[in-house]
């Protein structure tokens, strides 16, 4: 239940806010990251009971400040609220936004207390498993430095193929909705089926 009226205006200015922030990014964080969160959530709504306004809202926020972009301070807080109240947003709505945002993260460990925050959470990460969490991957190990795969070095972090196992495979079974889930079982599938071919290819012959 919205109790404060969310308009489709504030939406339209966090989206604006976010194509203009993000739309150099080439971390697989950019625009288009973000804009296929909000579809993603947009999708998992049709079959949740929800306030799909403040989903909608939180989507496009969900990366606005993240510490991975910020040279690892947190600033979602600030910028979050910073730009919500330039727009004239309501304090709860702020607050809720704020909460869904913090509780988003995989490397936070934090579990989502709504039904909103489940789904973006979710959508959140369809986007980081499959095809194009694949590209997503090597975007990020790249900007960051890391190498591809180091067979001598399978430590946390140690390359973008080490990636697969500290995270991605392991969101298919961390899935809070149905929707989500049937979504991402075949995400799951195509990762695998990458790693069997990538390790085929760099096996010694």
């Amino acid at each position: 239940m919205n109790d404060h009226l969310i308009s489709d205006d504030l939406i339209k200015k966090a989206e604006e806010f976010v194509r203009k922030s993000f739309e150099k990014d080439a971390s697989g964080h950019d625009f288009f990251h973000i804009q296929r969160v909000v579809l993603n959530a947009k999708k998992i709504c049709r079959t949740e009971q929800a306030d799909e306004q403040l989903v909608m809202l939180a989507a496009w926020l969900h990366d606005v400040g993240d510490y991975k972009l910020h040279n690892g301070i947190d600033r979602s807080e600030e910028l979050i609220t910073g730009l919500l109240k330039k727009e004239n947003a309501d304090n709860l709505i702020i607050e809720k936004v704020v909460k869904i945002v913090s509780e988003v993260s995989f490397s936070k460990g934090n579990k989502p207390g709504s039904i909103e925050a489940k789904i973006v959470q979710d959508a959140d990460r369809l986007d980081a498993i499959g095809a194009i969490g694949i590209a997503r991957c090597f975007a990020y190990g790249g900007s960051s430095g890391n190498l591809i795969y180091n067979p001598d070095n399978l430590s946390k972090n140690s390359s973008s193929i080490q990636h697969f196992y500290d995270k991605l495979l392991i969101l298919k079974n961390l899935m809070n909705t149905e929707t989500a889930r049937s979504i991402a079982d075949k995400r799951h599938q195509f990762m695998e089926l990458y790693l069997e071919e990538f390790y085929s290819e760099v096996v010694e012959h």
